[in-house]
């Protein structure tokens, strides 16, 4: 039998995300009320400026003081999407003390925050859920937190932000330079008119350090992710990946370390096989590709981005946290029993590219390989040749097997020192093996 007293519900922003999210409440209304129980109701959407006409929303629910909405008492669920530590960080814990559960977009309060707030929501005995805050319309966080409760989890490698894949697919589909593929990315709309946070991996570190907490049941903060950008990858950097038989991706990766002592998070461009699932992933699209003891692998693939798929996500939790406050119970909170350190990125052990210029002469290879053999470094696979314009240099390419990012950093250090090595082209991790 459907409760007739609606269910309240505060919009906090009004964006891209958030009309979304409004626009299918209202047209989806009679079906959000038969899977609830209940019916929903939009009981009010802050706003940073008033004025401005919304399609589908009543005027007179616009307010600019988002403190007094989520302070009303009547409100039963309030949705966070404006983004940003604050007013949102005041404004959720604000929420729990007035009775509401949250559903959130934030990735980069979670990523920051995120243990105060669990504890705030288990505090006032209220829901935090935040779908949207990973990988868009993509079903992660809920089978992370859930539906691998049972299992041990090893690894989270993923794409997690399509503004980075869609540069990365055009150079590699095209063969066009960095600048090139981004100047493209932002007169389509997928990049911002700054994408700082993109490019430089800020967006995917966030969500890194969401996907790593769940994961391992270990608090990982954003500053505990190691983070490196893309501008440094180059057209010539495909060519040696494909010459491997690679592509190049952002990476997101979290895993455990060997013997399970301690956990890492990362970002970074790295190239991986054409032949790991990944790979084949292309244009703005995302994907997660989750290694665990008894699952197996299990790879989650959609769009990670954009007003609809977001809002998707965030209406998937409102209904499960209006299913919840019907029952009077809560879904699962935060779990961080493990308290697993996280190693930092001089320990993480994987294989590398290292692509040199170096004077072309008999002797330089052995130079080179007694570096690596003299820091602990075992070389995998090795290529020089001789470049056309017979400048006397040569470009040497070394694939190593896996190693530890201290002992290849110690490497390359001694490499510069060398006299036979003109530079160091490129540097380059290769997961997904």
């Amino acid at each position: 039998m459907m409760r007739t007293r609606p269910l309240k519900v505060a919009l906090l922003g009004c964006g891209v995300v958030g009309s979304e999210v409004a626009r299918i409440m209202t047209t989806h209304a009679d079906d959000l009320a038969a899977r609830i129980g209940a019916p929903v109701e939009l009981a009010g959407v802050a706003v940073r400026r008033a004025g401005k006409a919304r399609e589908g929303i009543a005027p007179e629910l616009v307010t600019t003081d988002a403190t007094a909405l989520v302070k009303r008492g009547d409100i039963d669920v309030v949705v966070e999407v404006i983004g940003g530590i604050e007013p949102a960080r005041s404004l959720i814990t604000t929420a729990f003390e007035h009775g509401a559960s949250v559903v959130s977009a934030n990735k980069a309060l979670l990523a920051q925050e995120g243990a105060d707030l669990h504890a705030a929501a288990e505090q006032h005995g209220r829901d935090l859920y935040y779908e949207a805050a990973v990988a868009g319309a993509i079903p992660l966080i809920r089978p992370l937190r859930e539906s691998l409760a049972g299992d041990k989890v090893n690894r989270v490698l993923g794409i997690v932000n399509g503004t980075t894949n869609f540069i990365l697919d055009k150079m590699d589909s095209t063969g066009a330079g960095y600048q090139e593929a981004l100047d493209e990315a932002t007169a389509l709309g997928y990049a911002e008119a700054d994408p700082t946070a993109d490019v430089e991996g800020f967006d995917a570190a966030a969500k890194a350090a969401i996907l790593a907490g769940i994961a391992f049941h270990t608090r990982v903060r954003l500053d505990d992710v190691y983070r490196e950008g893309m501008a440094e990858v180059t057209a010539s950097d495909f060519v040696s990946a494909r010459e491997m038989g690679c592509t190049i991706k952002l990476l997101a990766i979290c895993e455990r370390a060997e013997g399970g002592g301690s956990v890492t998070a990362r970002v970074h461009p790295a190239m991986i096989p054409l032949t790991h699932p990944l790979a084949s992933v292309r244009g703005a699209y995302n994907a997660v590709f989750v290694e665990s003891d008894a699952a197996g692998q299990l790879m989650f693939y959609g769009p990670g981005a954009g007003g609809s798929p977001t809002a998707s996500a965030v209406l998937g939790d409102l209904v499960a946290v209006c299913r919840n406050r019907l029952n009077g119970a809560t879904g699962p909170g935060e779990s961080a029993y493990a308290a697993l350190p996280v190693s930092p990125m001089g320990e993480v052990v994987t294989r590398y590219h290292i692509s040199l210029d170096v004077a072309d002469k008999p002797g330089v290879l052995a130079q080179v390989a007694t570096v690596f053999a003299e820091h602990g470094v075992s070389i995998d696979t090795v290529r020089q040749q001789g470049r056309q314009d017979g400048d006397g240099e040569a470009s040497l390419v070394v694939v190593t097997h896996r190693a530890s990012d201290a002992s290849l950093t110690g490497t390359v250090e001694a490499l510069r020192k060398l006299d036979t090595v003109r530079g160091v082209a490129s540097i380059m991790r290769v997961e997904g093996e």
